[in-house]
């Protein structure tokens, strides 16, 4: 079971725990506002922009190449920024915290 934390634009902390899945399928699933993951998690939109805290970054590995080019076209991109669709619920991910971008 792994613990995600989303930080919302207002600032709020949402806390939701999951085996299976994205971040992405988590946080439409809970309504976190600022996620609408619109194209299913195909990575073919940017409405699941995060930024990752900084500790959990460099675990994830790089984005790939198509979540870069999607990421170009999104405002607020920083060097800790991720589509959550392509971040998959994993022990490797308890405990991460992502604030919505968008």
């Amino acid at each position: 079971m792994a613990k995600i934390t989303y930080i919302t634009k207002a600032g709020e902390s949402l806390v939701y725990e999951a085996t299976s899945g994205s971040l992405m399928e988590l946080a439409v699933k809970n309504k976190v506002p600022g996620i609408d993951g619109d194209c299913g998690g195909v990575c073919s939109c940017a409405t699941c922009h995060v930024h990752v805290a900084p500790a959990y970054y460099e675990k994830l590995g790089a984005p790939s190449e198509i979540e870069a080019d999607m990421l170009e076209f999104d405002d607020n991109v920083n060097e800790y920024s991720r589509l959550c669709c392509q971040i998959p619920v994993t022990d490797a991910v308890d405990g991460i915290t992502v604030a919505v971008a968008n």
